[in-house]
């Protein structure tokens, strides 16, 4: 597969760094296609697709569908499937071997969370991963920002009690908004990565 040297990508296209968690994540991985959804201008399915994996990206931001979408085509990029898809109505399956929502679910519809946590789940093949981070509801956090969705303390791990939870953690971390004239925030985020492994399996 050709692909853009090392770390490249990133910066001369100006796409923002992957985060933590999904550089974290990469020594997990074997073959087979990943999925991720709030995809923004793909600062992670560019990152995953540079390590020679397949990646479908969806996002509802026309703008930065159509961004991610001339970035594939100036640089050729074979393996990134680019989507617009709106989360709160689109409902999918598949065999994914990992999904990854990072900064994604905070900007949907509460009432859309169990179901597309549910979809995640069911379109994960055996062994595959399910990692999300999303912010928390936090009474004495100071930040103004709001969100249409929070997570409760705890709620995110029960949606995966069922599944090997390889690490879940809720603490206070720096966040910085997708606008690049914001100024970054402190903001308690849930960040969760379990695989679907039966727990009588372990």
């Amino acid at each position: 597969m050709t692909t853009l040297p090392k770390a490249d990508h990133q910066h001369h296209y100006g796409v923002a760094s992957p985060h933590p968690e999904v550089v974290s994540l990469l020594p997990r991985l074997v073959e087979g296609e990943i999925l991720d959804i709030g995809c923004g201008t793909g600062r992670h399915a560019l990152y995953l697709q540079q390590h020679g994996f397949p990646v479908t990206a969806w996002d509802n931001d026309l703008e930065a569908v159509q961004r991610l979408k001339q970035i594939n085509a100036q640089a050729s990029l074979p393996g990134i499937t680019v989507a617009s898809h709106d989360l709160n109505h689109h409902r999918f399956n598949g065999q994914y071997h990992a999904i990854i929502a990072v900064d994604t679910l905070m900007y949907l519809d509460p009432a859309t969370i169990s179901q597309l946590i549910a979809d995640m789940q069911a379109a994960t093949c055996k062994g595959g991963y399910n990692l999300i981070v999303c912010a928390m509801h936090d009474e004495h956090q100071l930040s103004a920002v709001e969100f249409p969705f929070a997570l409760s303390s705890g709620e995110l791990s029960h949606y995966y009690r069922r599944w090997h939870i390889v690490h879940y953690h809720e603490q206070i971390e720096t966040w910085l908004p997708p606008s690049s004239q914001a100024e970054p925030v402190t903001l308690r985020f849930a960040t969760l990565l379990a695989q679907k492994i039966s727990i009588k399996e372990l």
